[in-house]
This record gives structure tokens, C-alpha cells and sequence, in this order.
């Protein structure tokens, strides 16, 4: 997949920031000491860690170099790395206070054992906070596996169902914590942002979940491919009575306190 593009992800930030703010106000830490935000993007989410935390060691992680650029531009006083969440891991003289990962656990495989190592590499009364879009079964999502699946984009495009990790009911994060933490507190919210046309959801979709579907086709399929799925987003998405269609987002949110004898 193409590298991230931080100004497309950027025009919608201030909807994606709230959910971010939303899972670090359930967050039942006073202060901490090392603080991580796992797929951290252009940083909205990383200043928030830092505002809440001024005195923690702050470190936001990305797989994408796009992204670490415009977050260290944003806060040049916190620490980014580059890494892959699937293969991350603290040093091991700095187990976190919180481990926070608010939209990008979603794009990575294997929750079965993913969620309990990062619950694990928590210091002692540790904080795993997680927020992921659940938007799989909405229109935007049904209709670009759709689109895939039909010619001349299905063979470019492969198996849309392997572009993006399954999601474990919410009640299955529960049961991967419950036994080890001392506090899980999981929770579904279905936010509707109101935008301004189907070309303004097509644009905000491109930025993250449609960008597997787009990067796989050359420059005269992604034309025709946005142009076909514009036109049933376009017909999915009724125009409301002020003229805009109401985009349903469907997040889960997960936070897991670690035991402090742990």
C-alpha cells in the first residue's frame, strides 16, 4: 500500500479527533510516566497524550514516514518512531503507564493475540486504551467491496475481504482482558457527521479505509472505480432536509486497567 497522505487525513480532523478524545476521557490515570500512542498518524492524537500528561514521556509510533513528518512538525518536544504495531514492543527498561491506539489496531491482523501483548507490556497498573471504527457492515464499506468485486477492477484488486482486519465482537475484547485487568470498560458509539455531498464521503474514506481499494488499481481504473462508487454512496446516503447526507460511524472502544501487583 501507498504511503499516507497527512493533508487528506487532516481535512476531517477535527471528527476524527473526537473519538480520540472521547476514549483518553475514560482513561482512569492521574498522571503517568511513559506514554504511547501506537499508530499515532499527523499527531492530533499524540498532543492530546501530551496536554493530558505534560510531565509523561510522550512517544507517538507510525509505519508511515508521511505521517511521522507532519506529527514531528505538529510537536517537535514529543518523541516519534517509525514501527509496525504488529511487531511493537517497548524497550525493556520502559514499560508504559498507557498504551493508547485510537484508530489503528483496525488495520492490523491477529486481535487474538495482539491485544493481550500489548495489555501485557503495560508497567504494573497500566492503562490499555483502544479505539477502533466498526464500520464494516455501513454503506461506504459495503459498497467498496462491491465496487471490487466487479470487473475490470476485481482482478487488480484481489480479495476485498483481506484488506482490513476482521474485528472480534466487543464482547470478545472483553473476554481476551476480563481474566488479566483489573477494570475492562468496552463500549460502542455510533457518531453522524453530517457532510456536505457523496463526492465529501467519498473524500473522507479515501483518506483511510478506501486507500487499500484505490492503491491497487492504475491511474484509468481509480478514475472510473471513485466514479461508480461516488455514484452509489450517492444514491446510499439521502439528502437530508439542509441539504447534506448524514454519514453514520460506527467506533468500539476498549480501556483495560492493569492490576497494580501485576
Amino acid at each position: 500500500m501507498l504511503d499516507w497522505n497527512p493533508a487528506l487525513y487532516r481535512r476531517y480532523e477535527d471528527e476524527r479527533t473526537r473519538p480520540a478524545q472521547e476514549l483518553l476521557a475514560r482513561v482512569p490515570l492521574a498522571e503517568a510516566a511513559r506514554v504511547v500512542d501506537l499508530g499515532c498518524g499527523p499527531g492530533n492524537s499524540t498532543e492530546l497524550l501530551a496536554h493530558r500528561f505534560p510531565k509523561a514521556q510522550v512517544t507517538g509510533t507510525d509505519n508511515s514516514e508521511a505521517m511521522l513528518v507532519s506529527a514531528r512538525e505538529r510537536l517537535p518536544a514529543a518523541r516519534f518512531e517509525l514501527s509496525d504495531i504488529a511487531t511493537w514492543a517497548p524497550r525493556e527498561t520502559e514499560a508504559p503507564d498507557l498504551i493508547y491506539a485510537n484508530a489503528s489496531l483496525q488495520w492490523v491482523p491477529d486481535h487474538e493475540t495482539l491485544i493481550p501483548r500489548l495489555f501485557d507490556a503495560l508497567a504494573p497498573g497500566g492503562v490499555l486504551a483502544v479505539q477502533m471504527p466498526d464500520n464494516r457492515q455501513e454503506p461506504t464499506h459495503r459498497l467498496m467491496r462491491a465496487v471490487a468485486a466487479e470487473a475490470p477492477w476485481a482482478e487488480p484488486i484481489g480479495d476485498a475481504d483481506k484488506l482490513r482486519t476482521l474485528l472480534l465482537p466487543l464482547g470478545g475484547y472483553y473476554d481476551l482482558l476480563a481474566a488479566r485487568a483489573a477494570h475492562v470498560d468496552v463500549w460502542h458509539t455510533i457518531y453522524q457527521h453530517p457532510m456536505a455531498n457523496a463526492a465529501a464521503i467519498v473524500e473522507w474514506v479515501r483518506s483511510t479505509g478506501l486507500k487499500p481499494f484505490v492503491d491497487r488499481l492504475p491511474p484509468d481504473l481509480q478514475a472510473s472505480y471513485l466514479a461508480e462508487y461516488e455514484r452509489r454512496v450517492d444514491e446510499a446516503y439521502p439528502v437530508r432536509t439542509d441539504g447534506k447526507r448524514l454519514l453514520a460511524f460506527p467506533r468500539m472502544f476498549i480501556v483495560a486497567h492493569k492490576k497494580k501487583d501485576a
